[in-house]
């Protein structure tokens, strides 16, 4: 492949910023300094590098996101900054969030551009485990437990599957939910006539938010924690 296509498909930049970078002398490869965009590399064994930042080939990118409050999570918006908007990543285009927080929640969001996991972790058929750290306005009674393990209705077509809450104090728990219903957490304690004033995603299936990250903060999944999601492309 043309370095300057190589370029261009990870999203560097246009073809003529591309050729700009070549020609100043910011791309190597294999450790040299490349000035021609036409030279030929070998995607799957030269190192390319760009102002100290290797590029590597991937078919699939998998990024952790310590997602904040006041961030859509979408891939593009006119009017608000989105959770794409803060991430400063090469390749960026193609990547896009794996379901959706609420603007005014925080916590883990996985970014991909792997279509096929995305549809796995979301089906309602995979039972993905989802789990929140939530805070509320009134206090919780021991009897929600039962409520959550037994499915309410919430005014959708069925009542909610069985959820875990695990009460930490009089106003504050842990709920885990397999459903990714239009802002259901809110919804599952608002029927109880509390209002969540603080909610955080905490994991998705076996993606567990990093505890370094703090809010707005990213990083690639390490290895295993790829190879864990996808065995859920296998089921």
């Amino acid at each position: 492949m043309r370095l300057d296509k190589y370029l261009v498909t990870l999203g560097v930049g246009s073809r003529s910023q591309v050729k700009e970078l070549i020609k100043k002398g910011k791309i190597k490869v294999n450790n040299q300094i490349v000035n021609k965009p036409e030279q030929h590399i070998k995607e799957d064994e030269d190192i390319v590098n760009m102002e100290g930042l290797d590029l590597n080939y991937h078919k699939f990118y998998y990024y952790m996101l310590n997602k904040p409050t006041g961030v859509l999570t979408a891939v593009s918006d006119f009017q608000c900054t989105t959770v794409l908007d803060i991430m400063d990543i090469t390749p960026k285009k193609g990547l896009f969030p794996v379901g959706r927080l609420d603007k005014d929640t925080e916590g883990l969001l996985l970014i991909t551009n792997d279509g096929e996991l995305s549809h796995m972790l979301l089906s309602p058929a995979k039972h993905v485990d989802k789990r929140y750290y939530v805070e509320l306005d009134g206090t919780l009674s021991q009897s929600l437990i039962h409520s959550f393990e037994t499915g309410f209705d919430i005014g959708e077509k069925n009542i909610t599957k069985p959820a875990i809450l695990e009460i930490i104090d009089e106003n504050k728990a842990y709920v885990t939910i397999t459903e990714g219903k239009y802002h259901q957490v809110k919804r599952m304690f608002k029927h109880f006539g509390l209002n969540v004033t603080y909610l955080k995603r905490i994991s998705m299936g076996t993606l567990v938010l990093d505890k370094s990250l703090g809010a707005g903060e990213y990083r690639a999944l390490r290895q295993e924690e790829v190879e864990q999601l996808l065995e859920y492309k296998k089921s």
